[in-house]
């Protein structure tokens, strides 16, 4: 953003960057502290003031300040911060007026691959080779630039303890680490299948953990205001309404799976679907499970104009007339007129009654839309 308004004129003179985690900073801890060092960086500078503030949550009732400096209308305001505050709604009813909030993902294919050649880093030239390597390390920017992949996992891990440590247990007193990290790794480790809360439970209970129902949905809650899962909630195409119970849940970048277990062993099914779901999320559409009778369709996408469309992942439909015919059975069901995809790495593409076959690493390389 700050080059971009370089870029469109905007004197550098006019653009005010307080990291709050840095150590010049770390007294500001309360509103009128705030305001002041605002007040001090912007003498002499004529005309708007460009003000970006990181990680602002470390300020207390900093939306007192900046509710008043927009009020001056000599401000305009970029905020970044802790995932569980600014994005659990709170946000929403302290700061007064207009705002627009851009939710920020980890790096899709197309821009890990990105990241690796600006780093100087080789690309295999074999596009699933390439896939597989994105699959383990994740789309964590950072991690991009360590050559090891112990050393990718380590980062992620610290990403997991600091997100836990500034998101979740400060915010929540979370007193039970243990408990909080047997329900964190259970959604984690079944990432993409169906699951309930009573369900949780119960595999819980039979694993020797007793954990109440309560305290599973306080918990998953917490991992999905920080921002390291998403919920997928589950949607009858004959009724058009929401199915209470069973969810899946997708992670927010795939390294937290590999990072919290030792194997290597890829499950492709869970893990395209991720990359799909991420990917369809970052595009803006709203993201659903279907349910067609007794048949299942992995994604019923809407966009912003409630247009439809509907996609079924799978690794590869080209060694079995099977798996071909259970991929595009639930789409041959929905009679509507939207848009039908079955995805798959598959480079030989086979049309079938109106349904597109894409190859889903071709698809996110171009950025196309569904």
């Amino acid at each position: 953003i700050v080059d971009e308004l370089i870029a469109k004129g905007v004197s550098a003179e006019n653009i005010i960057y307080l990291d709050l985690d840095r150590r010049e900073y770390r007294k500001v801890t309360d509103d009128d502290q705030l305001e002041r060092l605002i007040e001090e960086k912007s003498k002499g500078i004529e005309g708007i003031k460009y003000l970006f503030i990181d990680e602002v949550q470390n300020v207390r009732n900093f939306e007192l300040v900046l509710n008043g400096f927009r009020m001056e209308e000599e401000y305009s305001i970029f905020i970044t911060g802790s995932n569980s505050y600014l994005l659990s709604g709170e946000l929403s009813t302290k700061l007064t007026g207009r705002y627009v909030e851009f939710e920020i993902f980890t790096l899709n294919f197309e821009e890990y691959q990105n990241m690796k050649k600006f780093f100087g880093k080789p690309i295999n030239t074999n596009p699933l080779q390439e896939l597989n390597s994105f699959i383990l390390e994740g789309g964590f920017p950072r991690a991009v630039q360590f050559d090891d992949l112990e050393d990718k996992r380590s980062y992620t891990l610290g990403v997991i303890k600091e997100i836990f440590e500034k998101d979740i247990r400060r915010r929540l007193k979370i007193r039970d680490r243990d408990a909080f990290e047997i329900v964190r790794n259970f959604i984690i480790n079944n990432y993409g299948s169906l699951i309930s809360i009573n369900g949780i439970v119960d595999n819980l209970k039979k694993h020797g953990n007793s954990i109440s129902k309560a305290t599973v949905s306080r918990y998953i809650q917490a991992l999905l205001d920080a921002k390291i899962i998403y919920e997928c909630t589950k949607f009858d195409m004959k009724s058009k309404k929401m199915i209470k119970g069973e969810k899946k849940y997708y992670l927010s970048d795939l390294s937290f799976y590999y990072a919290l277990n030792t194997d290597n062993q890829f499950n492709y099914g869970p893990s395209l679907e991720n990359i799909v779901y991420l990917y369809t999320k970052s595009h803006n559409y709203s993201v659903s499970v279907g349910r067609i009778g007794k048949l299942e369709c992995d994604f019923i996408l809407r966009d912003s104009k409630l247009n439809y469309s509907y996609i079924q992942v799978s690794y590869t439909i080209a060694l079995s007339k099977d798996t071909e015919d259970r991929e595009y059975r639930p789409l041959e069901k929905i009679k509507d007129n939207y848009p039908k995809y079955v995805a798959t790495t598959d480079y030989i593409l086979k049309k079938r009654n109106g349904i597109e076959h894409i190859n889903i690493i071709e698809f996110m390389t171009e950025n196309k839309l569904f």
